[in-house]
């Protein structure tokens, strides 16, 4: 399945948070091909800050593969990832992340800084952005439209 497949189905997620009153971000974790686990935005509802769309999706792989290593393993987002979810990615030793919409406020793949070309971290993964960007933008910025 190419990754507008899995980057539509990210945007479902995100579609979800929004429903919920959440910053509209869906992610999908893949291996193999296949979808291993989902996450939308969940900080307001589960009064966590940590709880955003990647957090949820890892927290769902690593419950499912048994294993806090998420190894061979592609997150697909909606929006650029910040730098806690970076970091986190990297401890799970996800292999690649494929966004959509750059955050230019706390992107950390390019947008603000750019952790996945920094050389003295232990872990690198490929990353590719702008995948159904348009469409990943539009969504947050008709949720943010809306709340002004």
């Amino acid at each position: 399945m190419p990754d507008e497949d899995f980057m539509r189905r990210a945007l479902e997620l995100a579609r979800r948070a929004a429903a919920e009153g959440e910053v509209p971000v869906g992610a999908v974790i893949v291996a193999e091909g296949s979808v291993l686990s989902e996450g939308w935005n969940r900080p307001v509802a589960a009064h966590d800050p940590t709880a955003h769309a990647e957090i949820q999706a890892m927290r769902a792989a690593a419950a499912a593969l048994n294993n806090y290593r998420l190894s061979g393993t592609t997150l697909y987002v909606t929006l650029e990832p910040c730098a806690m979810c970076v970091g986190a990615m990297f401890h799970a030793r996800v292999a690649r992340t494929v966004f959509g919409a750059a955050d230019p406020k706390t992107g950390a793949c390019g947008s603000v800084v750019n952790l996945f070309a920094e050389t003295r971290l232990n872990h690198h993964a490929q990353v590719e952005g702008g995948v159904l960007a348009e469409e990943c933008g539009a969504l947050l910025r008709e949720f943010f439209s809306a709340r002004r």
